[in-house]
């Protein structure tokens, strides 16, 4: 039976918007092998394409007013817990659910295309709808336990998409690294989750959103590791090493590029619009939470912020085309950290969104560059595609403008206004840190960007000779789903910064309405009108410095990769430690070999030899109870002869054996 607060939304229509995929994935799972691949994909896509609409018209519905906010039926009655099946449709929700769903159904069309063929078709297309499915749970959930079901569940399809070619090691080792990663970090969320449960007795949003102000009123402090801390922080940081592992933080930023193992499409569906955003929605969406801990938002901006700056420096010297955008991925995650940290969620989200259309845009253009050069992925056997791809050189190059900040495409309008929200707020060094940490980013992320962009488009012509007679466009299944995301990475940033009221300082109480919560002191978004106003050097610098650094960078590339080509090699030369420090990814997967991978396998390689073959095979089990056993079944063995004579004799033996005791005993 519903139980709702607010009704102003059909019900039904909320309701299919995350069914339709369950529906499409659970056809084409179980049954693909009858359906084949052609009913496969059309289920599946069709369902996802549906939902994306359905999820337009209730953007359209939030954005004149209504919101909805209810219970379905009871999933969980233990004592005192009580977990409902809800909903919780803001203005926050729905524009999750709009980016989730387009993207998601533009990489359901790409993979019609791009994995033609392959013999897990129909499996795939049953993954990637059961991935949008957990996504979809995981925003338009109203408690702690639909997030955490969500939250599991992107994670495990995640695990199954990037270990999907199974018979290749690699993938199988990416997938498997991916999965224990996420539980590092899922095992804080867990405790984070029990935690809101113990201390307030619930896990419904709102129920504890209003409960918050007074706990830290009481200043409720627990006793963690020796240590006394303040409840609602221990509260937010559990929850925030969640966030770490699942949008790919320092240090639990591993798995995040090894994850281009998987398909290309899905690349595209984790690192765009899916399962890396789901810690930036978890913290905005907890803002009334974040808000009263200090500490907590504090831990935000510095982890994003060497996120930011580390992520970018590594992608400077990617040679793997999606590994260069991966790396893009992580940094671009820690800028909408940043935001979420000084508090500047609207931002964040606004980041979020129009990151959306040109990451996945870039991953899929990727993908029709690895298509037609017959599976390579090393940017320096590539050169001059141009000529031979022209969709997708264009729709990449916008992708590009984009990321790199350049107006008046997407990536312009939201990452200066992270930049701007960084500087206004006053959080001490952290705000210093996090300003240089951002801005140094603006440019080394226009300067990898286009070095991949010249690289694989101009330059020289370095295909091999075997490959060239492959090249070619993409088929139309492939480009349109390029031209659509192309149309959302020009113009998301404009729409978002208008017609969503971005441009406004009282933004936090426009379009998001009462779906963020930021305290007046806390607000930097406030301060913006003072950067309107003044017309100081400084404050000119503030607001145009990014845009200078992003020109900067792409100059900086056309340099070195277009007018001198032989320069960048002879760099590398010039500083060799330097380069190999970031060739090898700050060593990030060495340190860890060594801190636990090799401790553990040697402790594990001990047990085994020591403990389970030495002592309990050779010892306990073949030197005591096996020997034992054997001994006295041999002695059994001795009496089962097979002879009646001797079965007479025994019987007879033990007659007088019996007739003996009975006498002693009369």
């Amino acid at each position: 039976m519903i139980q709702a607060t607010e009704m102003t939304l059909n019900t039904a229509e909320l309701l299919a918007i995350p069914l339709l995929p369950l529906v499409g994935a659970l056809t084409a799972g179980l049954f693909g092998w009858f359906l084949k691949d052609k009913l496969s994909h059309i289920i599946t896509s069709g369902s996802v394409i549906l939902a994306a609409i359905l999820s337009i018209d209730v953007f359209r519905q939030v954005l004149n007013g209504a919101e909805f906010y209810g219970n379905f039926w009871t999933w969980i009655a233990s004592g005192n817990l009580v977990v409902q099946i809800g909903m919780m449709i803001d203005p926050l929700t729905t524009i999750m659910m709009v980016t989730v769903t387009v993207v998601s159904a533009c990489v359901h069309i790409y993979t019609i295309g791009y994995m033609h063929g392959d013999p897990g078709y129909s499996r795939f297309f049953a993954y990637i709808s059961a991935f949008t499915f957990s996504m979809l749970v995981l925003v338009m959930g109203n408690n702690f336990f639909t997030l955490f079901f969500g939250w599991e569940a992107v994670g495990l399809f995640s695990y199954l998409l990037i270990g999907f070619w199974f018979k290749r090691d690699a993938a199988n080792v990416a997938a498997m690294k991916a999965f224990i990663v996420n539980r590092v970090g899922d095992f804080g969320f867990a405790i984070g989750i029990l935690a809101v449960w113990y201390y307030f007795g619930t896990v419904d949003y709102r129920e504890v959103f209003a409960l918050v102000p007074g706990l830290v009123e009481s200043a409720s402090t627990m006793h963690f590791l020796g240590w006394e801390i303040d409840t609602i922080t221990f509260i937010c940081l559990a929850l925030f090493v969640g966030a770490m592992g699942k949008s790919g933080q320092v240090p639990l930023h591993v798995w995040l590029p090894d994850s281009m193992e998987g398909p290309t499409p899905i690349s595209a569906l984790i690192h765009a619009a899916t399962m890396v955003t789901a810690g930036v929605f978890m913290v905005a969406r907890l803002s009334p939470m974040f808000e009263y801990s200090e500490v907590a938002l504090a831990a935000v901006v510095i982890v994003g912020s060497i996120t930011a700056f580390m992520c970018a420096t590594i992608g400077l010297v990617q040679n793997d085309i999606k590994r260069v955008i991966a790396y893009s991925t992580c940094s671009q995650l820690g800028y909408m950290f940043v935001a979420c940290g000084v508090s500047a969620y609207s931002a964040g989200i606004f980041h979020l969104m129009t990151h959306a259309y040109f990451k996945a845009l870039l991953f899929l253009a990727a993908g029709s560059v690895i298509h037609a050069v017959m599976s390579n992925q090393d940017i320096r056997k590539m050169g001059q595609l141009r000529k031979y791809m022209p969709i997708t050189y264009i729709t990449t190059l916008l992708a590009a403008l984009a990321l790199s900040g350049i107006p008046p495409f997407g990536g312009f309008y939201s990452k200066d206004l992270i930049i701007e929200a960084a500087s206004i707020r006053d959080m001490g060094w952290i705000s210093d840190v996090a300003y240089y940490a951002l801005m140094s980013g603006v440019f080394m992320t226009a300067f990898y960007t286009f070095r991949m962009f010249l690289l694989t488009f101009h330059n020289s012509d370095r295909v091999p000779e075997a490959t060239k007679a492959h090249l070619h466009e993409s088929p139309k299944v492939i480009t349109i789903p390029l031209m659509i995301l192309a149309v959302g990475a020009v113009g998301a940033g404009m729409w978002g910064y208008y017609t969503l009221d971005m441009a406004n300082a009282e933004v936090i109480h426009g379009y998001f309405r009462d779906s963020l919560f930021v305290t007046d002191a806390h607000n930097p978004l406030l301060g913006l009108e003072l950067i309107e106003q003044d017309h100081s050097q400084s404050h000119f610098w503030l607001e145009k410095g990014a845009l200078i650094l992003a020109l900067a960078g792409i100059i900086t590339a056309f340099l070195l990769y277009f007018k001198a080509s032989k320069l960048p090699a002879k760099l590398a030369a010039m500083f060799p430690g330097v380069y190999t420090f970031l060739l090898n990814k700050w060593y990030w997967d060495e340190l860890y070999a060594v801190i636990f991978i090799r401790p553990t396998l040697a402790l594990g390689n001990f047990l085994w030899k020591k403990g389970d073959l030495g002592v309990i095979d050779k010892g306990i089990i073949h030197g005591g109870i096996v020997d034992t056993i054997r001994s006295g079944a041999s002695m059994l063995r001795n009496m089962q002869s097979g002879m009646v004579y001797h079965y007479a004799y025994a019987m007879v033996i033990g007659v007088f054996g019996l007739l003996t005791y009975l006498m002693l005993n009369a």
